[in-house]
């Protein structure tokens, strides 16, 4: 396989597993507003955030994006956060750029792989596209980004589905899975951060670590385990360490080692370097293996998911350095 096509099949996981992160964690901040009675005083009637941080700050901090919105549109308003997360083009990482990004990588494949996936990241663009901003505040903005978690829901079932289990599907799947676990992770990282406080071992973080299950899609399996057990440290435990919960961290790095021993190479240096890269896998995953209950609750500046955040880009630039030609690879 060349490394173009490595390149493109790896960014159009990712680009699709950011673009359903986009929604849930918009959606986490929604399930915030009831309870963040801070930011709802702090948001005057025409939404724009009188004090700084409210829950429209935390949300671009999320995305690492902070100054570059600030440059463009100065004071955070909910309507103007929304726009700049799903409909900027000038935004690299907004929703219509993920799915843009990700359509245009898989054009350059359309002859290898299946028509089924092309048709439906076509239609997901051209849905997106029309939508302008007036039209995120139309309708509950919950529905609407429930619209995008199945649109990227529609795309990986195909995915599943009707894909060869070759090199091409393992190297969407290696995009998906680290961007999802890094996606996570973020997730706990900005409620954690909106939490006040001893952050996460204090009444008051409760509220918004159960907004962390409720945006991952995670409430009813968390009660399965733990019933009405319901802590600060269960609830972190459960999104990082669970081995059965798809998008916790502990099956991402499974699922991510999976597929990267899966992948075939011929040549032998490539094969050294994709092995390197699948040790740095098994580190995480000891890492992991390492961690308890206890762990979390002493763990009150979040040094875990610190670690952890770091240990999915290291993998990101030896993913680059290794399959795809320098200079190539966008995050």
């Amino acid at each position: 396989m060349l490394n173009r096509n490595a390149e493109a099949l790896f960014w159009i996981g990712r680009y699709m597993e950011r673009a359903e992160n986009h929604a849930r964690l918009i959606d986490v901040h929604y399930h915030l507003q009831a309870e963040d009675e801070l930011g709802v005083e702090a948001c005057g009637q025409d939404g724009e955030c009188k004090e700084v941080p409210c829950k429209w700050t935390r949300i671009v901090d999320a995305l690492g994006s902070r100054s570059a919105y600030e440059q463009q549109y100065g004071s955070y308003t909910e309507q103007d956060v929304l726009h700049y997360i799903t409909l900027d083009r000038d935004n690299a990482n907004s929703l219509v750029s993920c799915v843009s990004h990700a359509r245009g990588n898989l054009r350059t494949l359309r002859e290898k792989v299946p028509s089924e996936l092309w048709d439906t990241i076509n239609a997901f663009y051209l849905w997106l596209r029309e939508k302008q901003p007036e039209d995120l505040m139309k309708e509950s903005p919950h529905l609407f980004y429930g619209r995008i978690k199945e649109w990227a829901a529609l795309f990986q079932g195909l995915c599943q589905s009707v894909m060869p289990r070759e090199n091409e599907w393992h190297f969407i799947e290696c995009g998906r899975f680290l961007e999802r676990a890094e996606n996570t992770l973020r997730i706990i990282k900005a409620v954690g951060n909106a939490a006040v406080g001893d952050g996460w071992n204090n009444a008051g973080a409760y509220p918004y670590l159960q907004a962390v299950l409720k945006s991952l899609s995670g409430h009813q399996s968390f009660r399965r385990y733990y019933a009405d057990g319901m802590s600060v440290e269960s609830i972190v435990e459960f999104v990082i360490l669970n081995q059965s919960f798809p998008r916790s961290v502990h099956f991402s790095f499974h699922a991510l080692d999976e597929h990267m021993k899966q992948i075939e190479l011929s040549d032998n240096q490539l094969r050294t370097a994709h092995d390197r890269i699948i040790r740095q896998v098994a580190k995480v995953k000891a890492d992991l293996a390492c961690l308890e209950h206890d762990d979390m609750i002493v763990d009150r500046n979040r040094s875990i998911v610190g670690h952890l955040l770091e240990a999915c880009q290291m993998l990101g630039h030896s993913f680059a350095k290794t399959f795809f030609r320098m200079g190539e690879a966008s995050a």
